[in-house]
């Protein structure tokens, strides 16, 4: 039944190559990054969480029962 629906409708066909395209710039385009990116940069930004030089929101009280 959906065979007959999709191949009756006119330039279905270029959907999946449009979404390869797209799935396929993606990855090349985060290749590239990987290679390009500054190892400083990426050493920075992974010992972001584990910094303490900002203020440090204070607790919240637990409720007394």
């Amino acid at each position: 039944m959906y065979k007959e629906v999709l191949q009756s409708i006119t330039g279905i066909a270029i959907y999946p190559l449009i979404s390869f395209v797209i799935f396929f710039l993606f990855f090349v385009a985060l290749l590239v990054y990987v290679l390009v990116v500054n190892r400083q940069h990426i050493s920075t930004m992974s010992m972001l969480p584990l910094l303490e030089d900002g203020p440090v929101a204070p607790a919240k009280p637990e409720p007394s029962c």
